[in-house]
């Protein structure tokens, strides 16, 4: 799966951020695979897929955060 790819590609590359940033570029990787399967169905990009997959993750922690 091409998502899996890419987000596994951004795990690699938060090791490369500060390192009071990696913590926020592995929660991106993580947020990026935890929609994959589904977005992948119905977009063939599997970047498209993954940027989906973690605004949708984002918007879910926003609406959280209110409710809270």
């Amino acid at each position: 799966m091409g998502v899996k790819d890419v987000s596994a590609r951004w795990l690699k590359a938060s090791r490369a951020l500060k390192k009071e940033d990696q913590v926020y570029g592995q929660r991106v990787a993580q947020m990026a695979q935890k929609h994959s399967s589904e977005a992948f169905y119905a977009l063939d990009d599997p970047l498209e897929a993954a940027v989906f997959s973690v605004l949708v993750e984002l918007l879910r922690e926003l609406e959280r955060g209110r409710e809270e």
